[in-house]
């Protein structure tokens, strides 16, 4: 999926996991297959996973990471009311493999999907009450960082990135279309202050049983953000109806309704080019939320009124 990505074969990932946790040694290690772009992911037992990044790094940078990571899935996990992974244990590099993992624990589930329960409005309602468990949660004084890049922080840093985007998406969309709604939504203003987000509310998160949200995964990312990035789930998962119960669950005004839809707009830009061979399900999903915001009648006016 990345020109730097590190291959990993499943008995070397056995290897490690039994070599460096040989109290696992008798447990059934299996490669999960998935649409996730960060991770290889391995299945230990019942009850645990071992994650592996993809992604060449500096291995002392990448332990960093890993170590900043595990601290927030665990912060996370303390402050919704649904199940999220835990933290357990480090990897170290090992022959085959020249990276720092981490093992987690086993969430039961489905994996949601774009259009699995698009129209559920007691999915919305699960997803709203989600959403109001990060909002209460404490950011300590932390605010966003990283220069205002990546989502969450000024949307006009995501100006480089989308016009790729849409460069790319040519025979995908219309460019002009996209060109004029980024060139609306990006000059969005913003007035709340950073609150806790899970920051990546896409369906390979989001994990459903019975058509209700039952789980929620990737939580490493937890950290303050604008607001409306944590919305992104209304326009990657849900259908008309159902986008307005979460509105109204969670009493959102028009401004940071269509910041949300910005978000989403970034994220899902990157996905229906970039993965159109090597992740079929993730570009899917690109392809997906941008329809669903390109048709809708709200999101077009708040661009064009900007």
């Amino acid at each position: 999926m990345h020109d730097d990505q590190v291959d990993l074969d499943d008995a070397t990932a056995r290897r490690l996991v039994v070599e460096q946790f040989p109290e696992w040694s008798a447990e059934s290690i299996i490669r999960l297959h998935g649409s996730g772009t960060v991770n290889a992911i391995f299945r230990i037992g019942s009850a645990l996973t071992a994650r592996f990044p993809i992604n060449a790094r500096d291995p002392l940078h990448a332990a960093a990471w890993l170590r900043q990571e595990a601290s927030a899935l665990d912060e996370f996990a303390d402050c919704i009311p649904f199940a999220a992974p835990r933290h357990v244990a480090f990897g170290r590099p090992g022959e085959g493999y020249p990276l720092p993992w981490t093992v987690q624990t086993w969430v039961d589930g489905d994996i949601a999907t774009s259009d699995g329960v698009a129209a559920s409005t007691s999915f919305a309602g699960d997803l709203a009450m989600l959403i109001r468990s990060l909002r209460a949660a404490d950011t300590r004084g932390r605010t966003f960082e990283r220069g205002g890049a990546g989502r969450g922080g000024d949307l006009r840093s995501q100006d480089e990135w989308m016009a790729t985007c849409i460069r790319e998406s040519a025979d995908l969309f219309d460019p002009e279309a996209l060109t004029a709604l980024w060139a609306g939504l990006r000059e969005l203003p913003r007035d709340g202050a950073d609150v806790m987000c899970h920051g990546d509310l896409i369906p390979a998160n989001v994990l459903v049983r019975e058509g209700r949200l039952s789980g929620v995964l990737d939580g490493g990312g937890f950290g303050p953000a604008d607001p409306a990035l944590e919305l992104v789930c209304a326009w990657h998962l849900l259908d008309a109806a159902a986008r307005h119960v979460l509105r109204t669950q969670l009493g959102v005004d028009d401004l940071e309704w269509a910041r949300g839809a910005a978000w989403a707009f970034a994220q899902a830009m990157g996905l229906g080019w970039y993965y159109r061979e090597s992740n079929p399900v993730a570009s899917r999903l690109g392809l997906s939320t941008v329809t669903r915001l390109t048709t809708d009648a709200e999101i077009l006016a708040s661009a064009r009124g900007c």
